[in-house]
């Protein structure tokens, strides 16, 4: 049950984050956001403001939003379909009931002839069953539709919608997201830099391992070394370097002690150690540092694997699915909790990069469309836009699917 319970506030916390960067430069840019969900699946509960509504959905994985005219169709009002309309101050339609779990009170029953809420913000047809006389309802620009499952969202114009802003802000809205990820994992590591300390860069010890060369050379916790075998070490990576220098042999140390300097000599074990550990710091300059270095490197490894997946021959061994993080997740739950909040940052950083691929249907094959836009001057067609996508979904689900299946396989 534990694993169950982090596995959603990591993946949740995740791509919550995640969309919550397309939301927030859409709403920058002036695309309506139509609806900000946490979880997927039927709607529990959902509130309407500045135009987006709230909702909240029984599956507590993830979440989406919602955006006007981007991964987005507009309410299928179809002929023949019984609406209600609601009007407001001002005569024209400022609510449309599609739904049969919602009554809306005062509203006229209409059997629609043909709707258009992207240009002309008509809706024509026949009210209260009287099939004489079709009528033309104007619609207001932000008029609400009340959707099968109860949800309110606004309807969309064509100057709300996602294709309506510049080509630039559209790549920044789906840039976002991974941007997002990657500030997300900044926070967490500069957290766990201040709370529990990164390793000094001085040249100071922090720990002596018992039994090991270096103590029973008498050196302590607090001893700097200054140099080794002659050579002036100022940090403990510089320390190391000289270290691995000389393996094998005797080292001799120059110790500052306090106000004392003395000498020592020691010999590394046969993995060339001498059983010394870092001090520790919780400076707010090189936890800084360490936030933004530890995400960089994190960044490097993954392409790095990107790269062997490519290279050195594809596998479903290198990859793995919800079910293979669930593992991960139940692992890193067991190391207490700052190995799952590294973890979170480490996924986060993961779910950033591979975002990014150039895949269509991923924000990284939308960027790579943008840019396409850009140099071409004129927009991608919309139906070859949408065959693009579409294939790579499938291509995107059939990977996810085979994934999952292998994941299973290596439990059992």
């Amino acid at each position: 049950m534990t694993t169950i319970i982090w596995f959603i506030i990591i993946f949740g916390t995740i791509v919550i984050v995640h969309e919550f960067g397309h939301y927030f430069f859409a709403k920058r840019s002036g695309i309506l956001v139509r609806e900000f969900s946490v979880g997927m699946g039927p709607k529990l509960y959902s509130s309407r403001r500045n135009g987006t509504a709230y909702t909240l959905r029984i599956l507590p994985l993830g979440g989406y939003v919602r955006m006007a005219g981007w991964q987005d169709e507009e309410a299928d009002i179809k002929p023949g379909m019984q609406v209600t309309l609601a009007t407001g101050a001002n005569g024209k339609v400022s609510r449309i009931n599609t739904s049969t779990k919602n009554i809306l009170e005062g509203g006229v029953p209409v059997q629609v002839s043909n709707a258009d809420l992207v240009d002309d913000l008509l809706i024509r047809g026949y009210a209260n069953g009287n099939e004489d006389i079709l009528k033309t309802y104007e619609v207001d620009h932000d008029a609400t539709v009340i959707e099968s499952d109860g949800t309110e969202v606004q309807i969309a114009p064509r100057d709300v919608q996602f294709q309506s802003v510049s080509v630039w802000r559209r790549m920044l809205v789906n840039f976002a997201g991974p941007m997002n990820n990657f500030i997300l994992a900044f926070v967490v590591f500069l957290g766990l830099a201040l709370s529990m300390g990164v390793p000094s860069p001085s040249n100071q010890i922090g720990a002596v391992s018992s039994g090991a060369p270096a103590d029973r050379a008498d050196m302590r916790s607090n001893d700097r070394i200054v140099a080794v075998n002659g050579v002036r070490t100022d940090s403990f990576t510089g320390i190391q370097k000289q270290i691995d220098k000389h393996k094998g042999g005797t080292l001799t140390l120059r110790i500052q002690r306090q106000s004392e300097r003395r000498t020592i000599k020691v010999t590394p074990n046969k993995a060339g150690m001498i059983g010394i550990e870092s001090s520790i710091t919780r400076n707010p300059g090189i936890a800084i540092k360490y936030a933004f270095v530890e995400p960089w490197t994190m960044a490097l490894q993954i392409l790095a694997a990107l790269k062997d997946l490519v290279t050195g021959g594809f596998s479903l061994n290198k990859l793995a699915g919800p079910v293979g993080i669930y593992q991960m997740t139940s692992q890193a739950a067991s190391g207490g909790l700052y190995t799952v909040v590294g973890f979170l940052a480490s996924l986060s950083i993961n779910l950033g990069i591979m975002n990014l691929l150039p895949i269509p249907m991923l924000d990284g094959g939308k960027i790579l469309m943008n840019i396409i836009e850009a140099i071409r001057r004129k927009p991608i067609p919309h139906e070859q836009e949408g065959v693009v996508t579409l294939i790579g979904a499938a291509l995107v689900m059939a990977l996810m699917i085979a994934v999952t299946i292998n994941d299973i396989l290596r439990i059992f």
